[in-house]
């Protein structure tokens, strides 16, 4: 391999290139990767092109997008309209919203049902007593939990498709798409990066991955998968995907610990508690938002419901690896050795 690399300049935004050069290709594309933060985390996009002006011109646009989609679904930001319909829960009425918070609450309603609520977009009220907890070290009390959990259930949101309109029945909801988020906006700025003619493409939101075709002359994107509760440390193997995505849910980054005992960032809603198996639950999906919640979904369910689960999804497969005393267990469901790497 050749590294090389550059910096280009365009409309105020300064963007840097890494890109690498197979000196034996006999193609003229070259890989050109864009990073950028968003959502809290690295966003990561990487085009095959032959001209690097016309991919830094996509990645920015890629880029746009998931900035004018997270003003939209980010909790975080007050001004959000999220925000702004969360703040409606318990008025007694339908609000209109704009046609891609409509879409993401749809999908996060056909999640809840499939997975009898492990996935559940009105968690909000105990995520955000979780968030305290992790910046104060102090346990959430159990009526404080309990408290929350009462202003709870994907059954109490209501969706009129037809006005593309949402009632919240319960006063205080608080909506958190941060269970499949960072997937529904890595697939929407890969569809960008299609509209701008690149089909070779890759978007790496946070570890939620969605992958347009394979590299030219590879037979698809190699990506790896993390140890259980480790940041540098990856199973021993592979995924090889192309118009395939991928997401893992873990607690690598966002955790607490009380009394020697770690507490993941994801939230059982049926218990409020984070999670304490040390698990990392990798799903494989036709659409980045898909893999997502499956992800989530399946660090709360049991194995035996999440391949259950699983066989629901056309296309989707599920490894649930868990570190048990040092020794990492793995779990698949039958379809996920289609997407390994056959010879590493």
């Amino acid at each position: 391999m050749c590294p090389k690399s550059g910096i280009l300049s365009k409309k105020g935004f300064l963007v840097f290139i890494l890109f690498f050069i197979d000196c034996s290709f006999v193609f003229a594309q070259k890989k050109f990767v864009f990073e950028e933060p968003k959502m809290g985390s690295p966003f990561t996009v990487s085009i095959y092109s032959d001209d690097s002006l016309s991919a830094a011109t996509a990645a920015l646009a890629a880029f746009r997008k998931a900035d004018s989609l997270n003003a939209i679904l980010s909790d975080y930001i007050d001004s959000s309209e999220i925000n702004r319909l969360s703040a409606t829960g318990g008025h007694g009425r339908y609000i209109n919203v704009s046609g891609a918070l409509f879409d993401i609450l749809q999908r996060s309603m056909e999640a809840a049902r499939l997975s009898d609520g492990a996935y559940d977009i009105t968690i909000g009220p105990v995520v955000r007593l979780w968030r305290k907890a992790r910046k104060t070290k102090v346990f959430p009390e159990k009526d404080s939990i309990n408290k929350a959990l009462l202003r709870t259930g994907y059954r109490y949101v209501h969706l009129n498709s037809l006005h593309q309109s949402v009632w919240l029945e319960k006063e205080g909801m608080q909506l958190d798409v941060g269970g499949l988020g960072k997937g529904f906006v890595a697939a929407a700025a890969l569809q960008v990066i299609r509209q701008y003619g690149f089909t070779s493409a890759m978007v790496n939101a946070g570890g939620k991955i969605v992958t347009g075709q394979s590299p030219p002359g590879k037979d698809g994107w190699l990506i790896g998968i993390n140890s259980p509760g480790e940041k540098d440390e990856l199973l021993p193997v592979f995924l090889l995907l192309r118009e395939m995505s991928v997401a893992t849910s873990g607690d690598i980054y966002q955790f607490v610990e009380f009394d020697g005992k770690r507490y993941s960032h994801i939230v059982d809603p049926k218990t409020g508690i984070g999670l304490t198996r040390r698990v990392n639950v990798t799903a494989v999906a036709r659409d980045g938002t898909t893999a997502d919640w499956l992800a989530t979904a399946c660090s709360v369910l049991s194995a035996k419901a999440s391949f259950k689960l699983i066989k629901k999804i056309p296309g989707a497969a599920l490894l649930i690896a868990e570190n048990r005393n040092g020794k990492v267990i793995k779990k698949t469901s039958p379809g996920f050795k289609n997407y390994l790497q056959k010879h590493p």
